[in-house]
């Protein structure tokens, strides 16, 4: 009796949801499917891995592994071309203040980066935000939700994929200038997010999630970059036959109004 109370509670939404050492909650769609939804790091610290006992065996009960991209394979990026216009043309003057002294503080090369579309600079800085607080893309979440995968002959689907990937980046206005502009102004809340992150992955517990993650987009690039890509996702998440999936994405997409987890229990 008190587990069919339990199950009763819990279909009208009067129980908690499970809480888990990592970033994670279980969604239930109709027809029998189970997501068991993973906020990914894209990079991670060395005691990020191996991944923890119970996710791994969430992972080999799964039916199969969904991720954004398998990012295990080649970059597009490389065949990006550069841009005919300095990044010092294209910034106000305390945004190249920014970013000038980051290059310098980061041993980057400010006259290569300039060449460089915008997005492209904000994801090669934040990779090197990333690598100065101890990440590296092998002890990614995703990356080593992958690689088990692999070893336990599980499928793993993607959402969009690489190219998919590089095609929205390509497709932001003025060559993504607002996604730099946003990388510049919020540098130090970016970091605290990625070590608040770090800190959860490290079995400290679920964070305070209205304070630990902050607004670091403008409204129209949150948009773009969350709320479009999270209802696409939807929709194929939806299309997925009856089973259970371990469904990892990166961390951002899991909270806030218009997350993935709120829009499949609309």
């Amino acid at each position: 009796m008190r587990t069919l109370l339990r199950r009763a509670a819990a279909l009208l939404g009067l129980l908690p949801p499970a809480l888990y050492a990592w970033p994670g909650m279980d969604v239930n769609l109709s027809d029998h499917r189970r997501l068991h939804m993973v906020g990914s790091i894209h990079m991670g610290t060395r005691n990020m891995s191996p991944l923890p006992a119970r996710l791994l065996s969430l992972l080999r009960q799964a039916t199969a592994l969904v991720v954004e991209a398998d990012i295990t394979v080649g970059s597009p990026l490389a065949s990006v071309p550069p841009v005919d216009t300095p990044l010092i043309d294209r910034l106000s003057c305390d945004h190249y203040r920014i970013f000038s002294g980051l290059c310098a503080e980061y041993q980057l090369d400010e006259q290569a980066l300039s060449a460089l579309p915008a997005w492209q600079v904000a994801l090669m800085l934040q990779a090197r935000q990333a690598e100065r607080l101890g990440l590296r893309a092998a002890y990614g979440i995703d990356y080593q939700l992958i690689q088990a995968a692999r070893e336990m002959d599980k499928p793993v689907i993607e959402l969009e994929g690489p190219e998919e990937q590089l095609d929205l980046l390509l497709q932001l206005p003025d060559q993504g200038k607002a996604l730099l502009e946003d990388t510049l102004r919020h540098w130090h809340t970016n970091a605290r997010l990625l070590q608040t992150m770090i800190g959860w992955w490290l079995d400290n517990g679920p964070v305070n999630l209205d304070k630990s993650f902050p607004a670091t987009f403008s409204a129209d690039l949150y948009h773009y970059l969350m709320t479009e890509r999270n209802l696409r996702w939807k929709g194929l998440l939806e299309d997925l036959p009856a089973g259970g999936y371990i469904v990892a994405v990166g961390a951002l997409h899991l909270y806030g109004a218009e997350s993935l987890p709120s829009l499949l229990r609309r």
